[in-house]
């Protein structure tokens, strides 16, 4: 059995092709040479530059293969490409392709905090460009398994942690610890981007390769089984690194002037996305605890340091722009004492309940005595 992944040196890549070798399929990998990493048995490796049909084409000429998982590259003009070459598909893209939060599709109240895939998609022209992009591409890929081209599966990628990812979503913390700061400024309240560790994404994947026709024709949403806040994040890194380290909640469009990137964008709308269905339906469980991912993230981190500067950072868009944190600290505790010394008429909280000290007694607030 002959497997073709499209990726496989970035983050889940690794995981995924270990897990083909281990299913005894004959596994090529495609991808831009950027970045090489080791796998447990050697693989052909195609080099070339998945994001255009005229890299993409040539390289693929006069093959085929029995399966194609593609985690890179431009999904549609993949999609396009392999028909006729492959009679399985799973593919991964981006999991912003829910409706605006003020679309009227999602009823009066708005979207719900935990969002199926069958929820309002962007399927007309929308902005940003991107997230109409990332339905036009799931809807590729499915309109060619409905033609019946091939047999197609689509994941919703969360943000992904762990060895080799882009914009490595914990760097910002771990090189503000390892550069001794004793304060992390963290986003009020906020949950990180939906994540996903590495491994647990790629097992996904595979349980896709493994139930071929439970899994076909579906779209699944993927991260880890729990989510965690930026607080317990910062706290478990610091921790983990044997750091002191005092967290600082401003509001989002504060940190996001101190990270730039989009774990400290502020929103006027937070939802989760729902993984019932692949718990269901492929019987999908985390193989690796958030708390060892991200203990094993960081370890990686430490241990492979990304360039001050360099394309990881630039990525994330954070300037460790240490003074102005400082100053922006100052400034926003200097605010907070300022509001607090407002003074407010002095109120009881009264229990929502009759506390009856005798039969009938009404509601009454509490007693001061």
């Amino acid at each position: 059995m002959k497997a073709l992944v499209i990726g496989g040196t970035g983050p889940s890549g690794p995981h995924i092709v270990n897990g083909l070798l281990e299913r005894r399929y004959d596994v090529t990998i495609l991808h831009g040479g950027q970045h090489e990493v080791e796998f447990t048995q050697p693989v052909e490796h195609i080099h070339t530059d998945p994001h255009f049909a005229e890299t993409l084409a040539p390289a693929l000429e006069g093959r085929s293969f029995d399966i194609v998982l593609a985690t890179y590259g431009r999904m549609r003009i993949i999609a396009d490409l392999l028909k006729g070459k492959t009679g399985r598909f799973i593919g991964a893209g981006g999991s912003a392709v829910y409706a605006h939060h003020d679309d009227p599709r999602w009823g009066p109240l708005g979207p719900p905090t935990m969002v199926p895939e069958d929820g309002p998609l962007r399927d007309g022209p929308s902005e940003p460009k991107f997230n109409h992009l990332m339905w036009v591409t799931e809807d590729t890929v499915m309109r060619a398994h409905r033609e019946g081209h091939y047999s197609a599966t689509y994941f919703r990628y969360p943000t992904l942690y762990g060895a080799h990812s882009p914009a490595n979503p914990d760097w910002s913390i771990v090189r503000r610890i390892l550069d001794g700061r004793k304060r992390l400024i963290i986003p009020a309240n906020g949950l990180l981007k939906r994540r996903g560790y590495a491994r647990n994404v790629a097992h996904a994947l595979l349980l896709a390769v493994d139930k071929p026709a439970e899994s076909a024709g579906q779209i699944y949403n993927i991260r880890d089984e729990r989510q965690y806040t930026q607080r317990q994040y910062g706290v478990f890194i610091a921790r983990h690194l044997k750091r002191d380290c005092e967290i600082v909640e401003v509001p989002p469009t504060l940190a996001e002037k101190v990270y730039k990137g989009g774990a400290a964008r502020p929103r006027d709308w937070m939802i989760e996305y729902d993984i019932s269905k692949i718990k269901t339906q492929l019987g999908y469980h985390d193989v690796i605890a958030p708390a060892q991912g991200l203990a094993d993230a960081v370890d990686w981190l430490v241990a492979n340091r990304p360039e001050p500067g360099g394309e990881i950072e630039r990525q994330l868009g954070d300037p460790f722009a240490y003074a102005a944190e400082d100053a922006m600290l100052a400034a926003y505790e200097a605010g907070n004492d300022a509001a607090n010394a407002v003074e407010f008429p002095e109120m009881q909280l009264g229990h929502m309940y009759r506390h009856p000290k005798k039969p009938g007694e009404v509601w009454a607030p509490p007693s001061r005595s």
